[in-house]
């Protein structure tokens, strides 16, 4: 599980961290500091576009001057049209160096403020990657925060279930950690694409409400339901969950016992129809609610009692 608002923070510039006042879960509100860098060497780069901005306007006046001085002589025809041309174009290089050296003031206070990382939003924090006396480098991460109340989980669904999945289909998702509590929840998000050389697509759920216990890093368990009848009546499963012996064809199925998260696994006969790339067809044998055991066949016997989510 992770927050809907997760966000891995780091510095714009490279420097020595200084400072990380912020711990792991503390709860910080907009504008907390959560770490600083030293700032020595950015304070100087400001004083030094500073006082190249002062020279930059002090030359720009003189500049001026000369070509309000040299516009005069030229009208009463004491100067030539060459040194009236020279004047005006110093004039406007020196009010461009002018604009140059404002913008390099703007740019060296910039870097300043960004050695000093702050919570733009209410949040926590998640994790902490950096210590006291470290150099970090521009981009690296340095925290993950966690902003808001609402939660979302990530699956992996396999190509044979993708096609049944959409936006806002509802499922059940339980934590370990949280026993005995059922969440509601909703496809939030479904990938277009498999994961890298898998046959894997990636789907989000987002969870219904909330809970003092959740927090991300979560294992969760998400249930889907399907509606896989098909319209022959049929059921598509897996190939491995069918059984052939000498008795039939048969699956396992896990009945629920009047413990909670135990079943009693029974032997059910079926029977089959056509193999698809998605599995094979059960004509009959099956209904809606049936939860199939379609892992450890081989390990499992009629009557066994076992675990399930």
């Amino acid at each position: 599980s992770k927050s809907t608002r997760e966000s891995r923070l780091s510095f714009k510039v490279s420097g020595t961290v200084t400072d990380v006042p912020a711990q792991v879960g503390q709860r910080l509100n907009a504008g907390d500091l959560i770490a600083r860098l030293d700032a020595a060497s950015f304070s100087l780069q400001v004083q030094q576009a500073q006082a190249s901005l002062v020279e930059a306007q002090a030359n720009a006046r003189n500049a001026i001057a000369i070509y309000d001085r040299t516009k005069g002589l030229y009208a009463n025809d004491n100067a030539s049209r060459n040194d009236l041309d020279a004047a005006r174009a110093q004039a406007e290089s020196v009010r461009a160096q002018v604009r140059s050296a404002s913008k390099a003031l703007e740019i060296a206070r910039l870097n300043e403020s960004y050695t000093i990382l702050r919570a733009d939003t209410d949040c926590s924090i998640a994790s902490i990657d950096i210590e006291v006396n470290e150099n970090v480098t521009a981009g690296r991460q340095v925290a993950a925060v966690s902003c808001g109340d609402e939660f979302e989980v990530e699956i992996d669904v396999p190509e044979s279930l993708i096609a049944s999945i959409d936006e806002y289909m509802p499922v059940q998702i339980m934590f370990g950690a949280i026993p005995d509590t059922v969440f509601a929840g909703e496809v939030s998000e479904v990938a277009v694409a498999s994961v890298g050389n898998t046959a894997t697509f990636p789907v989000v759920a987002k969870i219904i409400g909330s809970h003092p216990s959740l927090r991300s890093g979560l294992a969760a368990d998400v249930t889907f339901r399907f509606d896989t009848l098909a319209a022959s009546g049929g059921v598509v499963l897996p190939v491995a969950a069918v059984i052939r012996d000498p008795s039939g064809t048969f699956v396992y199925i896990a009945d629920p016992t009047e413990v909670p998260g135990q079943a009693i696994v029974s032997r059910r006969p079926v029977t089959l129809g056509e193999l698809t790339q998605s599995g094979i067809e059960v004509l009959t044998g099956l209904s809606a609610g049936d939860r199939v055991v379609t892992a450890g066949i081989s390990v499992i016997r009629d009557g066994q009692r076992v675990l399930i989510p």
